[in-house]
């Protein structure tokens, strides 16, 4: 399998202080990673490293084979490519929802990639029917609860169908109903070749994964279970 991400020597601080150190690791196209470790360890800003967010003060870091940096980034037609295939499904949704309506939300990413509205009108209703949102298409992202807020999020997500997804604590602060939709939904990525990354501290998320990485308080990363054959 070709690798997707690879990271050499990545290191990365806020204000001086290390939060990142020295992290190599690869992932292969249609596997599956689980990132976990104490908080503070660094695993959302790994995930925001590997979505363009942010960028390592030392070390490489590559997508498809392609260098990922700021300057890079600010290619339009780079970055544009770029976002398209890679997802990212903030731990707390209220950062990610920003129109006016769940359906505004929902067309948004399909809309920037150039599809034709009756493309994203289908990309919208198959995505809504999937997470349970026919109800609340015309909804304010603001009046909806949080496990509503974490559904719309990863509608918002499937209507451009990144072929790498990386999800926060994808299961935080969700009632049991809501987890088992997500963790569902994840398995379902899974059988559809996605490369999936995610951080968390759920057993039965890591039980996902085909390998685990740890991340301990100095930020250093450690691989906790071997690649599946």
């Amino acid at each position: 399998m070709k690798p997707v991400i690879e990271l050499e020597d990545i290191c990365f601080a806020y204000e001086g202080v290390p939060v990142l150190r020295h992290l190599c690791g690869t992932v292969a196209e249609g596997e599956t990673v689980g990132i976990t470790g104490p908080n503070g360890a660094g695993k959302s800003t790994l995930l925001r490293l590997l979505n363009g967010l942010i960028f390592p003060e030392q070390g490489t870091y590559r997508f498809f084979g392609e260098q990922i940096t700021a300057a890079r980034l600010r290619e339009i037609r780079f970055r544009k490519t770029f976002h398209q295939r890679l997802g990212l499904v903030w731990q707390d949704p209220t950062l990610q929802l920003f129109c006016g309506s769940v359906r505004e939300e929902l067309a948004f990413g399909p809309a920037q990639m150039g599809r034709t509205e009756q493309e994203t009108a289908a990309r919208v209703a198959d995505a809504a029917a999937l997470f349970h949102l026919e109800g609340l298409l015309e909804r304010a992202p603001y009046t909806l609860s949080g496990g509503e807020k974490r559904r719309t999020s990863l509608a918002c997500i499937l209507t451009m169908n990144p072929a790498v997804w990386t999800l926060d604590e994808p299961l935080s602060a969700l009632d049991t109903r809501t987890q088992a939709l997500v963790v569902s939904f994840l398995q379902s990525l899974r059988r559809a070749g996605k490369t999936i990354l995610f951080s968390t501290h759920e057993q039965r998320l890591l039980a996902l994964a085909d390998r685990i990485w740890s991340l301990d308080e100095k930020g250093t990363l450690k691989e906790t279970r071997p690649a599946a054959d």
